[in-house]
C-alpha cells in the first residue's frame, strides 16, 4: 500500500478547512455581532462572493431586516416557511435577515443560509448599517 506524502495530506486538510471557513459568515452592526452558515446553493455561493460588503437594513413588517445587494444573486428554489435567523432572498437582490418567523407569500424566498447565535439583536424598530464578512479561517 502506498502512503500519501505527508505535504500532499496537509495541503489536502488546509483546502478543507478554508472550504468550511467560507461557508460561514460573520454579521456585525452596531446592535452586537452573530455568525451564521451559508446555505449549499449557488445564491449563496455568489452571495460568499460578494463579501465583504456593508448594508442598509430596514425593518420591514417586524420580522426582518432588509436591504439591497449591490448586485442581483442567482435564481434557486424558493420556500415560503422562514424562521428565526434565516438569511434569505427576496426578488434577485434583496437580502432579508429574519429575527421572528413565519411564512411568506408567493413566490417565497430564496434561503440563503442560518444565523448562529442570537438574531434577536435585529428585532428593533428602523434602519441599521450591516458588514457582511467571510469568517477567517
Amino acid at each position: 500500500m502506498r502512503k500519501a506524502p505527508v505535504a500532499a495530506v496537509i495541503l489536502t486538510l488546509l483546502s478543507a478547512e478554508t472550504v468550511m471557513a467560507e461557508d460561514r459568515i460573520r454579521i456585525t452592526s452596531p446592535w452586537g455581532e452573530v455568525m451564521a452558515d451559508l446555505a449549499d446553493n449557488e445564491a449563496a455561493r455568489a452571495l460568499a462572493r460578494m463579501l465583504p460588503i456593508t448594508l442598509r437594513m430596514s425593518d420591514h413588517l417586524r420580522q426582518e431586516k432588509t436591504g439591497d445587494l449591490p448586485s442581483p444573486l442567482p435564481e434557486v428554489p424558493r420556500q415560503r416557511d422562514f424562521s428565526p435567523g434565516t438569511l434569505g432572498l427576496w426578488g434577485s437582490g434583496d437580502f432579508v435577515i429574519y429575527y421572528r418567523g413565519g411564512r411568506v407569500p408567493r413566490p417565497g424566498i430564496v434561503v440563503l443560509g442560518q444565523v448562529d447565535g442570537d438574531v434577536s439583536i435585529f428585532d428593533r424598530p428602523g434602519e441599521v448599517e450591516i458588514h457582511l464578512a467571510p469568517l477567517a479561517p
